[in-house]
């Protein structure tokens, strides 16, 4: 080996540590870069490649004869080199190659290092924040923070360090483009696992998670050890675990809730810290109909509904709360005898009537009220004004009128 080759192999060896690149890829570059170079030189096989010897430096030219349609005939050979075929404006070539070779494999190396990250979570320095993105600087590349992913109110700070989720790996022209999340539930799941050891054996999981970034978070955990209490895991001695998850999150509250295979069970605790008397599930439509003591209703729906929303996206379940005294109101109404009929527009006065579906006199809205208006009877629009229509889901269905049969004496209503 001349000291020419073992100081190339030093040099390369050295790069190949520095840029964190297999000194393989090194040698297939410095090849390329070779027969690019020859190739430009007059005379040159057109049908050529180089070879490098890894372990000595050494390199050789080889060359095959092409007939008339292309193909290669013939035995390959080996190229004289003696002749300094590499003058500089070759030499000049082989660098551009040789750099532009090394770049793209530092490209590739950073990509595949990235590529099945996807849902792991990046602690970055903020560099650069405006309307749009905000820069986190990962070390080796950086991550970019869109402002769809970054949590409302939230300030970052030039040269703070933040915690981010990865949602994405691009490959592109100029590098891996990774696209980090603040907002994304898997970050809670993440950073719990980084502060319960539990967590990342596996011991304890967390079943659901749902979240309003910036505002609060809840989660169902369970427990694989009957010996380990999952809430008291995520907790921590004197709430130290759930604390710095909140300190990470900037102040967001989270809520630790058991996790139950059984759905009313585990929507009664995924209301918490609200106290349910009653679940009633609707399989068919998906609704759980929740029944809480008065004094309960404000606290399980929380804060612009914000409790209610959470449980039932943590549950899947349609969440609907009712108080005691609403159920007993809605069960005392559904249970009264109605009149079946509807209401219609009369043609030629265009006033609403009532018209009775087994036949009779229609009646407008006056005559309906007060048809049974007598002493010591409930009158018809006593009756009436407990509401022309009910909520159900998202429409508003009609509800029947009740019953009043008027005599044409003025007798009592029926």
């Amino acid at each position: 080996m001349s000291a020419n080759n073992a100081d190339m192999l030093d040099a390369m060896r050295q790069i190949a540590e520095l840029r964190g690149i297999p000194v393989q890829t090194l040698f297939e570059a410095l090849a390329n870069a070779l027969e690019t170079a020859y190739k430009r030189m007059p005379g040159a096989w057109e049908n050529s490649w180089v070879d490098i010897d890894p372990d000595t430096g050494e390199y050789h030219i080889w060359a095959q004869e092409l007939d008339e349609d292309g193909a290669p005939v013939g035995r390959e050979f080996e190229v004289d080199k003696d002749d300094k075929v590499f003058g500089r404006i070759a030499a000049q070539a082989a660098k551009q190659v040789m750099s532009q070779r090394v770049r793209e494999a530092e490209r590739d190396q950073k990509y595949e290092e990235y590529a099945g990250r996807e849902g792991d979570i990046v602690t970055g320095i903020i560099q650069q924040s405006d309307n749009r993105y905000t820069l986190l600087d990962l070390g080796k590349v950086e991550a970019l923070l869109p402002q769809a992913e970054q949590v409302p109110y939230e300030r970052y700070e030039h040269g703070a360090r933040l915690k981010a989720y990865i949602v994405e790996v691009r490959k592109t022209t100029k590098g891996p483009q990774i696209v980090v999340s603040r907002t994304h539930p898997g970050l809670i799941k993440r950073l719990f696992e980084l502060e319960v050891p539990e967590i990342s054996s596996a011991v304890v999981e967390i079943k659901a998670a749902a979240r309003e970034p910036g505002h609060r978070t809840k989660i169902a955990v369970w427990s694989n050890d009957a010996n380990v209490d999952p809430v008291g895991a995520c907790v921590g001695a004197r709430g130290a675990r759930v604390r710095m998850v909140t300190n990470e999150l900037r102040g967001e509250k989270v809520d630790i809730v058991p996790f139950s295979e059984d759905p009313q069970e585990f929507v009664m605790r995924a209301l918490q810290p609200a106290k349910v008397k009653e679940v009633r599930l609707d399989e068919e439509t998906g609704t759980a109909t929740v029944i809480v003591p008065d004094y309960q209703l404000s606290l399980a729906i929380g804060k612009e509904g914000q409790n209610a929303r959470l449980a039932a996206r943590l549950t899947g379940w349609r969440v609907d709360i009712k108080s005691e005294t609403q159920l007993a109101e809605e069960e005392e109404y559904a249970n009264q005898d109605w009149a079946e009929g509807e209401w219609v527009t009369d043609e030629e006065s265009g006033e609403l009537i009532w018209r009775p579906a087994e036949g009779g006199e229609a009646m407008t809205m006056e005559d309906y009220a007060h048809a049974g208006d007598t002493d010591g009877t409930e009158t018809a629009d006593q009756t009436a004004s407990a509401g022309a229509t009910e909520s159900v889901g998202d429409e508003a269905a009609p509800v029947a009128e009740p019953v009043a049969a008027a005599s044409s004496e003025g007798g009592e209503t029926a």
